[in-house]
């Protein structure tokens, strides 16, 4: 066999041998896969931002209007900083939950994928027990935590407009007079502590309600309207010692270490991440 017939076999072998492949599904399913796999790259390409977060005017927005639920305060500079550092580390572990594939097979919105990665993390974290010293030094920046507040308790009406509307009722109360309805409808306060009242009622109704007489019912303003209330009985508070409530100081001692290693973990992985704001 000379030299051109010799390629003309080789190239009618090449031809055959393409032939058969060509019957063949596995060629098929590689050439379609090649094919899906070069679409997908050019529709969905990977992002170049996967490492920023951008925090939206819109998202801010929404952090100081579900600040009160009243719409009555918005949070101060730093309590809304706070929010967004929250809303940044959730954003941090979502992305690094999904990185790591802890969503596969499981449809989950973006907090409970972030929550997932924060069981991970704090089951990483040894907290051993605090010291005598550390718990000491602790307990005396948090002992407010433990200390009994002072506390009142008052009977007060529903809000009325104006203050004659409310020296009525208060003239029906004195004289026993009252509606059934206004019965139904004054609110028992219970030992409540004094601290909590002005969010409440305003400081000026804490003020008026703490220099009143018990069992005495008298008109007093608050943030809502004029009411007539009866101040039941006060009770002061008391300053708690370490050796009173130590177990329970070493549980929350504890506690916060955990969530400030764990803080501190998420914080690591913030600097591989870009935050930015719209402006």
């Amino acid at each position: 066999m000379n030299a051109a017939e010799g390629a003309t076999q080789t190239s009618r072998s090449m031809i055959a041998a393409a032939m058969r492949l060509s019957r063949e599904p596995l060629l098929h399913f590689a050439l379609l896969g090649a094919v899906i796999f070069g679409v997908d790259a050019v529709l969905h390409p990977p992002a170049k931002d996967e490492k920023v977060i951008t925090v939206a005017k819109a998202k801010r927005q929404s952090f100081i209007e579900n600040f009160d639920e009243d719409k009555e305060r918005v949070p101060s500079d730093s309590q809304l900083q706070k929010m967004i550092d929250s809303w940044v580390a959730s954003e941090i572990l979502y992305r690094e939950g999904k990185a790591l594939g802890v969503d596969r097979g499981d449809e989950m919105i973006r907090d409970r994928i972030a929550f997932k990665m924060q069981l991970l993390i704090f089951d990483q974290i040894r907290v051993p027990q605090p010291t005598e010293e550390q718990l000491r030094a602790w307990f005396a920046e948090n002992h407010a935590r433990f200390d009994e507040p002072e506390r009142v308790s008052f009977y007060i009406t529903p809000p009325a407009t104006d203050q004659a509307t409310a020296d009525r009722v208060l003239e029906d109360i004195v004289q026993q007079h009252e509606s059934e309805e206004l019965q139904q409808q004054t609110r028992a306060i219970l030992a409540r502590p004094v601290a909590s009242l002005a969010a409440s009622f305003g400081e000026s109704f804490r003020d008026a309600l703490l220099m009143m007489p018990q069992g005495q019912w008298k008109v007093l303003r608050s943030k809502d309207g004029w009411h007539v209330v009866r101040l039941d009985s006060r009770r002061q508070g008391s300053l708690a010692s370490l050796d009173q409530v130590r177990d329970e100081a070493a549980r929350i001692w504890h506690t916060d270490e955990t969530r400030k290693l764990a803080w501190e973990a998420v914080k690591r992985l913030k600097t591989s991440y870009q935050v930015r704001y719209e402006q």
